[in-house]
């Protein structure tokens, strides 16, 4: 089998959104992307010009499992929708590959497909842009991310996660809130160590214990009464300088609830929107970008679709 051939539960389905004529000028995503297909060879293009190649995960096991509101596992389709009407300004080609899902409770082995199909689309050139799913959607990306030839061959991979939460919790199941914990024991594990760091963080909504392990793990952080444009700026801008690619995920519940309402643990304060979509093209810009996805939608309780809008506009943003 061709190495970047993927495997998922779910082909590319059909794109849907306004017409306004076929021309590039009327072009809109839904007429833009396309059914992803192996390449022929490795794309050699920089992370802002490579092909971008949507990846959904289908998961909300792991917020279940974190006592959370289920739903998540309809963001994808959720997302896609909310791209397909948007304008396409984009210099880089967008493919769709599908969804991985899990069923039956198994999110171990939905994260290990998950992972799999990750590393072959970084191996291929590709920045894979995954569509959650709880946020135990970080850690199908990790094992995409650190299972990737570029990683064991010693690239240099940071985490950015924008969230109020540090997601580092000790629990004998893994979960939404234990991807990051998971994560620096298995970097332990293979001799290295993880470069995590967070925007937004909430101090009422972490305990105490989960600031301790943040500073026992070297976890960088900025507290969302702390995000200021500039703030925000200065702190991504450091941590970008420690790295030599990054790997960003966006919980979506870092943004205050009358912005983003559709998620499993809606926020009482929030980072201000301008903030996170600066941090956005900061991090874009920096062309260091090797991995992104997007977590924690949950289309039952969005209002009409906000949450949803809000995430496939960080995601144009982030391919723009």
């Amino acid at each position: 089998m061709d190495s970047s051939a993927l495997t998922v539960d779910v082909p590319p389905q059909p794109w849907t959104g306004r017409f306004d004529g076929d021309g590039a000028e009327h072009r809109r995503w839904w007429q833009a992307v396309a059914p992803y297909a192996p390449p022929a060879c490795p794309a050699t293009a920089s992370s802002r010009t490579r092909p971008a190649v949507i990846l959904g995960f289908g998961s909300d096991e792991g917020v279940r499992r974190n006592k959370g509101r289920t739903g998540a596992a309809a963001a994808p389709a959720a997302i896609r929708a909310a791209l397909g009407p948007l304008a396409f300004h984009l210099d880089r080609d967008v493919l769709d590959a599908g969804d991985v899902t899990v069923r039956d409770e198994s999110l171990e082995a939905g994260q290990a497909r998950a992972g799999v199909a990750i590393s072959r689309l970084i191996d291929a050139g590709q920045l894979p842009v995954v569509l959650g799913g709880g946020h135990e959607t970080a850690f199908a990306s990790y094992l995409g991310v650190a299972g990737s030839s570029a990683v064991r061959g010693g690239l240099r991979v940071g985490v950015l996660n924008l969230d109020a939460h540090f997601d580092l919790r000790d629990e004998a199941v893994p979960s939404s809130g234990t991807p990051f914990l998971q994560m620096a024991r298995a970097e332990a594990a293979a001799g290295r160590e993880l470069r995590y760091a967070v925007v937004g963080i909430s101090e009422p909504n972490n305990t105490r214990a989960l600031f301790r392990t943040a500073a026992e793990l070297g976890v960088d952080y900025l507290l969302d009464e702390d995000c200021s444009a500039e703030g925000a700026q200065a702190f991504v801008a450091a941590f970008l300088a420690q790295v030599d690619a990054l790997y960003l995920t966006i919980d979506l519940d870092v943004l205050p609830a009358s912005v983003a309402p559709g998620v499993s643990a809606p926020a009482a304060y929030g980072v201000p929107l301008p903030v996170i979509s600066a941090v956005c093209r900061q991090v874009a810009a920096s062309g260091k970008l090797l991995h992104l996805d997007v977590a924690e939608l949950n289309p039952e309780f969005d209002i009409d679709a906000r949450t949803a809008k809000v995430a496939a506009r960080l995601v144009n943003t982030l391919l723009g």
